[in-house]
């Protein structure tokens, strides 16, 4: 849904999806890599369950890139909602993952922290399957 994100992966030739990841998606377990940029490993407050789905979407040789909190921010869970000037949505589940935290979430989903860094002022980790 980043425009930006979605027109470079076209513009690289690689597919692009816009879908709810929880949700039947085509070609599981042939996917290269999963993207998880602004925050997105908190999608559903739950960063294991979404890693969890991730292995299972990817190749065997597959990564994930995710964007994650700078160290000394942990694992947080709360609940989030959207505004506009025009309107408020409903109240979801969010979490956010800090770069000291994620080898231990990782793990916990089969990953392994393969590179860790920042890009511009943001924390990009890169996961891959054990």
């Amino acid at each position: 849904v980043t425009p930006a994100a979605v027109a470079l992966t076209a513009r690289s030739g690689g597919s692009v999806l816009r879908r709810d990841v929880f949700a039947r998606v085509p070609a599981p377990g042939r996917w290269r890599t999963g993207l998880l940029a602004d925050g997105n490993i908190g999608i559903g407050g739950d960063p294991v369950a979404l890693l969890d789905r991730a292995y299972a979407l990817l190749a065997p040789d597959g990564q994930v890139v995710a964007d994650v909190d700078p160290p000394g921010h942990g694992l947080r869970r709360t609940r989030v909602r959207l505004r506009t000037a025009t309107a408020t949505g409903h109240w979801f589940p969010w979490a956010s993952v800090g770069a000291d935290e994620l080898p231990r979430v990782a793990a916990r989903a089969g990953f392994a922290v393969a590179e860790l860094g920042t890009e511009a002022g943001r924390w990009l980790a890169t996961l891959r399957r054990r």
